[in-house]
């Protein structure tokens, strides 16, 4: 699995565009900080085919220090939910994760 980075991505959409990299990197950004923004806002972003993304609040709960085997309180907070939609299921068999924004690796 290679990781792909917003400048390779912004040269790819260029490439392919014929736009400058310096306009093509401005809108990835602002598409970006755009979504940041609405997420920060509680709001949910549905792309057709591509996916969802939505704010899940995760309870409060107990855990373990697995060094000193202590109880830890680990307080509530709100993640990011990520749900491929069909066109990214069909083309890498992709699930729905909790951690970031990533999908899950194809099986």
């Amino acid at each position: 699995m290679n990781t792909v980075t917003k400048k390779e991505l912004v040269e790819r959409i260029a490439q392919k565009t014929g736009l400058q990299r310096n306009d093509v990197k401005t809108v990835v950004q602002n598409f970006l900080d755009a979504v940041v923004e609405e997420l920060g806002q509680g709001n949910r972003l549905e792309f057709r085919d591509f996916g969802v993304f939505e704010v899940r609040q995760r309870a409060a709960r107990s855990a373990q220090n697995p060094k000193t085997l202590e109880a830890v309180h680990v307080p509530a907070k709100q993640t990011v939910r990520f749900k491929p939609g069909r066109l990214m299921r069909e083309k890498g068999d992709l699930v729905a994760t909790e951690s970031g924004m990533a999908a899950a690796a194809s099986r």
